[in-house]
């Protein structure tokens, strides 16, 4: 499965909305920056038809050193989940919206 940076990115949305890569990639930071910041104070992200994103705390839990077999407890720690959206679900499976 091929993978996609955050450069090809940069350069597919310039190509495609004739802006100038700088401003492109300084809007693609301030974005991500800003998702980063909102997760870290725990809000919720909602992005109509693209999804959601928000804080799930995983509860602390044993867990086993494969190696030695040792017991080793894992804390409690804060997770970011992702639900997809409608829109994003249909193209995923192939519908057209």
């Amino acid at each position: 499965m091929p993978t996609t940076t955050k450069k090809e990115l940069i350069d597919r949305i310039a190509n495609n909305t004739d802006a100038k890569q700088v401003v492109v990639k300084s809007v693609i930071h301030s974005v991500f920056d800003e998702v980063i910041s909102e997760l870290a104070k725990g809000n919720r992200l909602e992005f109509r038809d693209f999804g959601v994103f928000e804080n799930v705390t995983r509860a602390a839990r044993m867990a086993q050193n494969p190696k030695t077999l040792e017991q080793v407890n894992v804390p409690a720690r804060r997770v970011v989940k992702f639900r997809a959206g409608r829109l994003m679900k249909q193209k995923l499976n192939g519908q057209n919206a």
